[in-house]
């Protein structure tokens, strides 16, 4: 039987998720290890088509999209400075974030942060090729360019924000939970000992995602033949949903896959973690691996697992 945990970084702490459920576990500041388990129902078990191919990857992203910005907050609130009074604007938005609100404030982040990185990521690139057509006239190179410049944002996106304290550390749980993951892989028992010494790059990861979403976002783009700007933007993000998907079936491929060719697209996205993960320390491994209980019964599983190969 196959492990398929996935994760995320947060806050000081890690955020695991195996089939209909996920853990948090974040390191409070009085040093202790508070895990959250929650539910979480894909809507692809209600319409089975949702599961087929390249769907099943958009509606992946979508999820992962909600869950991650969810427990980002979640780990956030551990750190929010307590203030003696809190003030009338305070208790309005304490008030507005107790119900519905907190909904409506999540869904309000993710719709800005979608329309900022593809501002960023998308639409910047693009115009910026679109000016150095003024001198070059093969739409080949063009194309070459505009993901060159989109590949230079992200890079120089990753290094300017790993320059952060806080990022840094958020970094170094992404290393843990990377750690974390190979070892349970590796059949081994999950004890800082033994996941320490795993790689801290994994092949599903979420920044290989990102990269071989530019590098196909670069094979579809090259089909788009019309003449009018506007036109041209706005076939590159309707076409996001389905770049978004193929792109998720590479890295299901690629985690399951020793063929030397998906290994060779594959390298590019595990350098890329090199920025995005560093090396934690002891007591960020002791986080992921409170994580990976929460959703897992990791020592019934290598049990198991020990006693098929007997």
């Amino acid at each position: 039987m196959a492990v398929r945990i996935g994760g995320q970084a947060v806050m000081e702490g890690v955020m695991m998720k195996n089939m209909d459920r996920y853990a948090v576990s974040v390191r409070r500041p009085d040093g202790e290890i508070e895990t959250k388990v929650e539910e979480c129902r894909s809507i692809a078990e209600d319409h089975p088509v949702l599961k087929l191919p390249i769907l099943r990857g958009v509606v992946n992203f979508i999820e992962s999209m909600v869950i991650g910005i969810s427990t980002l907050n979640y780990s956030a609130g551990f750190f929010e400075e307590e203030e003696e009074e809190p003030g009338k604007l305070d208790k309005i938005a304490e008030k507005f974030l107790s119900g519905k609100g907190e909904k409506i404030l999540m869904a309000l982040v993710m719709i800005v942060s979608f329309a900022i990185s593809i501002g960023l990521f998308m639409i910047l690139p693009y115009l910026a090729s679109e000016v150095l057509g003024r001198w070059i006239r093969n739409p080949y190179v063009i194309l070459l360019v505009e993901g060159l410049v989109r590949i230079g944002i992200f890079l120089g996106y990753i290094v300017i924000i790993s320059k952060m304290e806080d990022i840094r550390r958020v970094f170094m749980y992404h290393g843990a939970e990377h750690k974390t993951i190979n070892c349970l892989e590796a059949g081994e028992d999950l004890i800082p000992k033994n996941v320490m010494k795993h790689s801290r790059l994994h092949k599903r990861c979420g920044t290989s995602f990102i990269f071989i979403v530019m590098i196909i976002s670069m094979v579809f783009f090259f089909f788009i033949r019309v003449d009018t700007i506007w036109l041209r933007v706005l076939l590159r993000l309707l076409l996001l949903p389905v770049v978004a998907g193929v792109s998720y079936e590479f890295i299901r491929l690629a985690g399951n896959s020793e063929n030397w060719l998906v290994q060779l697209f594959s390298r590019p996205g595990l350098c890329l973690q090199k920025l995005t993960t560093k090396e934690p320390d002891e007591s960020m491994i002791e986080v992921a691996i409170a994580s990976v209980e929460g959703v897992f019964d990791w020592k019934k599983y290598l049990e198991e697992e020990r006693k098929g190969h007997e």
